[in-house]
């Protein structure tokens, strides 16, 4: 049995932050804003493996209402999403992910975020992938006011 899922997440920009994606810090002038570290693509990750087992958002599992989210670590959370998962009887097949961001330039850090996410997920690079695009100048990743990201996930199981 095979089930897929589909994840997105935005933030915006905002001085005095890390900007962390993927679980790298890449070296900006801004960060994103967020209850967490702001990591809109393991946020977008972990709604679409989450969504692939039926279960429900990131939001429901980690609510930005509860002080315990504060400042998290999104690479934590990400985790604890995949142990939600395999509670319930599944196994990570892989994850398609895009990220898009008129800047920073994200293709240099591609392969890091690919070992830091490989390495919490528990599967081969090979079973991350990962694009950066730009939105053309369109829209509010276009004007640079904050980074979008979506993601695919494919679960397995002997059930159903």
């Amino acid at each position: 049995m095979i089930r897929i899922g589909f994840g997105y997440d935005v933030h915006r920009f905002a001085l005095g932050r890390r900007l962390i994606v993927g679980g790298v810090e890449i070296p900006h002038s801004h960060g994103l804003m967020g209850h967490s570290d702001a990591d809109v693509l393991i946020h977008a990750i972990c709604d679409a493996i989450l969504g692939a087992a039926g279960l429900r958002d990131i939001g429901y599992h980690f609510p930005d209402t509860d002080d315990r989210f504060l400042d998290a670590d999104s690479k934590v959370l990400l985790a604890q999403t995949l142990a939600l998962v395999e509670e319930e009887g599944y196994r990570l097949g892989n994850i398609d992910a895009t990220v898009c961001a008129e800047h920073p330039k994200l293709n240099p850090y591609i392969d890091s975020m690919k070992e830091v996410l490989s390495a919490i997920l528990r599967v081969s690079p090979r079973r991350i992938g990962i694009k950066a695009t730009t939105n053309e100048t369109m829209g509010f990743v276009g004007r640079s006011e904050g980074i979008a990201a979506y993601a695919v996930a494919l679960l397995q199981s002997d059930d159903e």
